[in-house]
This record gives C-alpha cells, sequence and structure tokens, in this order.
C-alpha cells in the first residue's frame, strides 16, 4: 500500500507540473471514492498549496492579491484537513472488525495523517531535486541540495516502513485506531470572534 501510495503522489505531482498552474483544475485518474482516488486529491491539494505559499512570499506582489492567496491557502488548508478525516474513515472503516481492548495502545498519529507527512515529503524531495538539475547556480549550492535530497529519500524510505508497521499493528489488534476532528476554528463563523463579531479587531492600531 505504501509504495502504490507514493507512486500516486508522484503522478499527482508530475500531472501538476505539465501546467504549473495553481488554477488549473484536478484530473483524478481513479474512480470516485477509492483508495487511490482520496491519495490522489490529497496531493492535489497539497501540491497547489504548495505553490501558493511561494507565490504569497514574491515581495513585489500586490497586496490586494496577496490577501486574496491569504484567503484561498485558508480554504486550502481546510479542504487539506477534511481530506486527511475522510481517508481515516475509510481506514476505520477497513479496520472496523479487528478487536481490541481497553489495554491495546493508541498511536500518536493516525495512518491518514501519516500520509499527510508521506505527501508533503514527496513534494519536498520532488522541488529539492528540482533544485539539484539547475545549471545557473553553484556547485556549492548543488551540493548542499543534493545533501538534504539525501536525507529526504532516506527520510522517505522510515517514514514508509513505520507507516507500514501501523497498519500491520492495527490490522493485527496490536494499536488502535481514534480519530479526533481537528475542529477548527478559524474558518467557522460561528467560532472566529473577528468573524461573528463582524470584523471588529482584537487589537485596533493606535
Amino acid at each position: 500500500m505504501i509504495s502504490k501510495a507514493i507512486s500516486i503522489f508522484k503522478q499527482s505531482i508530475d500531472d501538476y507540473h505539465q501546467f504549473d498552474c495553481v488554477n488549473h483544475p484536478i484530473q483524478n485518474h481513479y474512480p470516485a471514492g477509492s483508495l487511490e482516488a482520496l491519495l490522489y486529491h490529497k496531493n492535489w491539494i497539497d501540491t497547489v498549496q504548495w505553490h501558493l505559499e511561494d507565490i504569497i512570499r514574491d515581495p513585489n506582489i500586490d497586496p490586494v492579491e496577496a490577501l486574496k492567496i491569504k484567503r484561498r491557502i485558508d480554504s486550502s488548508n481546510q479542504e487539506r484537513t477534511d481530506m486527511v478525516e475522510f481517508l481515516d474513515s475509510y481506514f476505520l472503516d477497513l479496520y472496523k472488525d479487528v478487536e481490541t481492548d481497553t489495554n491495546t495502545p493508541l498511536n500518536t498519529e493516525t495512518p491518514a495523517w501519516a500520509f499527510d507527512r508521506l505527501s508533503i515529503l514527496q513534494l519536498k524531495i520532488y522541488h529539492i531535486a528540482q533544485e539539484v538539475k539547475r545549471t545557473d547556480v553553484s556547485n556549492e549550492h548543488i551540493q548542499k541540495c543534493q545533501e538534504k535530497l539525501d536525507v529526504l529519500l532516506q527520510q522517505e524510505i522510515d517514514l514508509s516502513v513505520a507507516i507500514e508497521q501501523l497498519l500491520n499493528d492495527i490490522a493485527a489488534g496490536r494499536k488502535k485506531m481514534k480519530v479526533y476532528k481537528q475542529m477548527k476554528m478559524y474558518n467557522d463563523p460561528s467560532l472566529n470572534p473577528v468573524l461573528y463579531r463582524s470584523g471588529e479587531l482584537a487589537c485596533s492600531p493606535k
């Protein structure tokens, strides 16, 4: 499952970079509702947000445009969290018949959040690898990026093994899943004070 997930993440990243446009619509290759479709969609969200984060850091960006992108990033963060929860729902259903008891330990993160880390890691690997291939930079730059790439590739191996072990432990009843909804507050007009106070700022400038 892990190698398949990595392959899907890489496919999503490659598909995005055919257009390299944050506004290009997703074209998911997998059947709706399948684990593969969820993983592809998850990484597509991550990939678009990665590039939005790059764009907003342009020192010459128009402030109005920057605000639009910041709000889009907020929305993307919520969508990313929602997708992780969809993935966890898949795993909860997959392992629903596994027997555990009150002494069965929990893991520090759910399978879906572990896959979230793996998705982001693929983006780091892709973009650092692009830096290594550059011809307009110094050898020192390339060497430093290669060192980072080596670490990221080792991290990919370690994280893959850890996720595989986690899934095996859950399937065997050696660990159990427990999911908490993220309950983000900043996008909720009933929970964000600035929103439910009609735009009132917590600290007004003097």
